[in-house]
């Protein structure tokens, strides 16, 4: 299967794969850095350095998880 970006979304590849329909969807350039989607790392509301760090790792964590 061909597509735009538009389709690059994570359950609609899922669905192709489960599928074992291969693709040949471009990722969005914004989907790829996976902790700016969270609000404290993109907004950095932390003023110190080590809570940002920790921050960071926790949302690093969270996202591995998840994969």
């Amino acid at each position: 299967m061909a597509a735009d970006k538009a389709y690059s979304n994570g359950p609609c590849r899922d669905y192709l794969r489960r599928r074992d329909i291969r693709h040949t969807i471009p990722e969005k350039t914004d989907s790829r850095n996976k902790l700016k989607h969270a609000r404290a790392v993109a907004t950095r509301y932390d003023k110190r350095g080590y809570v940002y760090l920790g921050t960071v790792t926790f949302v690093a964590l969270a996202i591995w998880l998840r994969t």
